[in-house]
């Protein structure tokens, strides 16, 4: 098979119902919506954690947080094995690139560290801040253009488009691809719409609080919540009017038409250098964002679809399907699965996801492809580190149900998502459904202990 280049676009914290071709009225997508129109739109895509590093751990390894052993935000290291499969197409002759946010690692009060991670090309910006002393790529080149980011954060027009933090990924992600030798991966990884919600003033004028739609809530949401109080989540839980809730959904909308805009010029820059044709392009985020469902702002140890269910769409012209909604259960594994094969790679054994390739060659069933979705949150007590509260969590989510286990606390929830897709009640407690309750408890409890334990070695003989 031709091996393609493969730009793979990640947003930071962005939810799966934040495309307009995929059913939104209220966003600026039409980059994004183009991609649609020309690919495959995977609808209900999982991560595999509901916070940054474990979930990037994950789709940059093949394999679960808890088997990768990397389950947390703020972790000291990363382990040495396995290797990310970008080293894997790196050693089998990709050059591979990164732009922007990696969080593997700690970058808290340091320059995340680097790795034997397979790129030769490493563009770096955790986050839109200029708070690393050196090695924060994009502070220096707002720096080098006679910017403050720490002043134009907080006056009223907020940093300005043509020093934002996505227009130097652009910037950066043009410089390499103009460079054309291929086969190439470039990983983009931008910190929008991640919180704060602080768009330049150019882009939150074109959004309307007035006319969003609001949050997913009702007022039995804050009872709800108080039960689970004691499990970890960012933000406090409040109503809608509290939490000015329109008003961040249309900064938050904002900030996604800014990556929208810019995607598309690295987008127009393939076309330019006659590499569209044989590059893949992928449009994902790493996990999602609460904007005020349920009560909730940010992020945690909850699985509510706005938090866990990602954009994911492919397109490669002439190869893959075309104005495609697949709407069969996957995984971001399944996005790594898939990378390891378009590059011409044996998928290794220990690697967990599924190769989507059948499916967007047309060959498979797009409306089936697992029969279940797994996502965790591990947020273990540290001697060192007085952050951790010991919160312990994993969802298992059917077609129809979902089900969350909050192990440390002895909560759950359980969800009917054909009946009650936002999730609003909660059949846990509910005698007419503790037989299915009981059976989703073993089916997640048995996929847990397989998919997650690590056997050690290879077994080479009966003794």
């Amino acid at each position: 098979m031709n091996r393609p280049n493969i730009l793979w676009y990640c947003t930071d914290q962005q939810r799966f119902d934040t495309i307009g071709a995929l059913g939104n009225p209220y966003v600026k997508t039409p980059t994004i919506d183009a991609l649609v129109a020309d690919g495959v739109a995977m609808t209900r895509a999982y991560c595999q954690s509901p916070i940054c590093t474990p979930s990037r751990s994950s789709f940059l390894t093949g394999l679960y947080p808890s088997r990768v052993h990397n389950t947390r935000n703020g972790n000291e290291s990363f382990p040495s094995y396995p290797p990310l499969i970008t080293k894997l197409l790196a050693d089998s002759g990709y050059r591979c690139g990164l732009v922007g946010k990696f969080h593997l690692q700690s970058a808290g009060r340091r320059t995340e560290p680097r790795m034997d991670d397979g790129y030769d090309y490493w563009q770096f910006s955790h986050a839109p801040r200029d708070d690393w002393r050196e090695g924060h790529h994009y502070a220096e080149w707002v720096r080098q253009r006679g910017g403050d980011l720490d002043s134009m954060r907080q006056r009223e027009e907020r940093v300005d488009p043509e020093l934002h933090q996505t227009t130097w990924a652009s910037e950066c992600s043009i410089e390499f691809i103009r460079q054309q030798r291929e086969p190439w991966l470039l990983s983009v990884n931008v910190y929008d719409p991640h919180p704060p919600f602080v768009p330049p003033k150019a882009y939150a004028d074109q959004f309307d609080p007035a006319k969003m739609p609001g949050p997913h809530f009702r007022d039995t949401d804050l009872a709800h919540q108080a039960k689970l109080g004691e499990v970890d989540f960012q933000g406090e839980v409040r109503t809608p009017e509290d939490h000015d809730a329109k008003r961040q959904q249309a900064l938050y909308y904002a900030m996604i038409a800014q990556v929208d805009t810019q995607f598309a010029r690295i987008l127009n820059v393939l076309e330019e250098t006659g590499q569209a044709d044989n590059t893949v392009v992928i449009f994902t985020s790493d996990h999602g964002e609460a904007l005020g469902d349920h009560g909730l702002f940010e992020k945690g140890c909850r699985f509510y679809e706005g938090l866990v269910r990602v954009p994911l769409i492919f397109r490669w012209p002439g190869k893959f399907g075309a104005a495609v909604r697949a709407a069969g259960l996957t995984e971001l594994l399944d996005l790594t699965a898939t990378i390891v094969e378009l590059g011409g790679l044996e998928q290794p054994e220990y690697m967990q996801g599924r190769s989507l390739l059948p499916l967007l060659r047309g060959e498979a069933d797009p409306s089936r492809w697992r029969e279940f979705v797994r996502s965790e949150y591990y947020d273990a007590l540290d001697p060192f580190f007085t952050g951790g509260n010991g919160a312990f969590a994993t969802m298992h989510r059917t077609d129809r149900y979902k089900l969350t286990m909050y192990h440390s606390h002895g909560l759950g929830e359980l969800y009917d998502l054909l009946h009650d897709p936002w999730e609003f009640e909660d059949l846990w407690d509910s005698p007419q459904h503790r037989e299915l309750r009981d059976q989703l408890i073993r089916e997640s409890f048995d996929a847990h202990v397989v998919l997650t334990t690590d056997v050690g070695s290879r077994r080479i003989a009966p003794m």
